[in-house]
């Protein structure tokens, strides 16, 4: 039982208390690729923790349930649970009702998720096969494109009997030089080599399981913006960065940028998300900085992955 509870408590703390302090660690990106694993481990080292707290508690409901609703009867009620208290019917009837509705709502979270993911991949599946049909190819790039003034650029990933693909539209391309298109084009294959687009459905599905949990709602928006930026660093490495902030800036106002002009006046027209990738493309974390984030990012991950270990192995 005590094991239970510790597993409990500490899924409850990284639940709950980690996501301030991991936001602020992973807020301009630096470390990007640490950062990511460490919200994505915080959310696998809370969900394994209450996994193997309900697997010791269900346990001591076999072995000796006597003791366990006299030690619930006595942690809430003190010295005013008495024998003919925990003892009685009506009681160990509240008990069982208890374990029953924690059971049901881990049920209908289980298929929220579930309903969330197979909802999400139909919705892409469809998407993807209504792009590679209408779109027309661009030579030489792999990419579709579809007739749209609006600018955007996105991929959709592949499945059985069908390709992933990078998709254009008319009005990105029109917005874009040559070397901004290859900048675009990068990100996009980083995200599809980094299977991105998965690991944002999931934890997109964990929000939607768990919407009143900080760890999982905004666990995801983080993870989705750290993969932008991860994808980012791939794209700036090989068209450089005054490419893909032109390119940046090119597609969020809609407005062709010149790679010589690369100016913060364009990011007052940019989306808060597309400014923060651009300052931070713009001014990169100094080495000491860069240094300190990931010690502190690599000391969270060896916690999050130690302590529950060790919480088992006492049990």
């Amino acid at each position: 039982m005590t094991a239970a509870l510790a597993l409990f408590g500490y899924a409850l703390a990284v639940a709950w208390c980690l996501p301030a302090a991991l936001a602020r660690l992973t807020a301009r990106g630096v470390s990007v690729r640490l950062g990511l694993a460490a919200w994505l481990v915080a959310m696998a080292s809370a969900l394994v923790s209450a996994g193997l707290g309900l697997q010791f508690l269900f346990r001591t409901l076999r072995a000796d349930w006597p003791s366990l609703t006299r030690l619930l009867c006595r942690s809430v009620a003190g010295s005013a649970c008495t024998p003919v208290v925990y003892r009685s019917g009506l009681y160990e009837l509240g008990v069982a009702a208890a374990a029953i509705l924690v059971t049901l709502l881990a049920a209908v979270a289980l298929w929220r998720y579930g309903w969330r993911i197979q909802r999400a991949q139909r919705s892409s599946r469809e998407h993807a096969e209504a792009a590679l049909i209408t779109g027309r190819p661009l030579p030489g790039t792999g990419a579709v494109v579809l007739d749209d003034p609006r600018p955007a650029a996105y991929c959709v990933p592949g499945r059985p009997g069908r390709r992933a693909a990078i998709v254009l539209t008319s009005g990105a391309l029109a917005v874009l030089d040559a070397g901004q298109l290859a900048a675009v084009l990068a990100h996009e294959r980083a995200h599809l080599a980094g299977r991105h687009h998965a690991v944002v459905l999931l934890t997109r599905g964990l929000a939607a399981a768990l919407p009143g949990v900080p760890l999982f709602t905004r666990g995801a928006a983080e993870v989705a913006r750290l993969a932008e930026m991860s994808a980012d660093d791939t794209a700036a490495r090989a068209a450089g960065r005054g490419a893909l902030v032109a390119a940046l800036l090119a597609i969020a106002t809609g407005a062709a940028v010149p790679a010589l002009a690369l100016p913060r006046a364009g990011l007052a027209a940019a989306s808060y998300a597309v400014r923060a990738r651009v300052e931070r493309m713009l001014t990169p974390a100094r080495p000491a900085r860069h240094a300190a984030v990931g010690l502190a990012l690599t000391a969270v991950l060896f916690a999050l992955a130690l302590i529950p270990a060790v919480l088992t192995a006492l049990s």
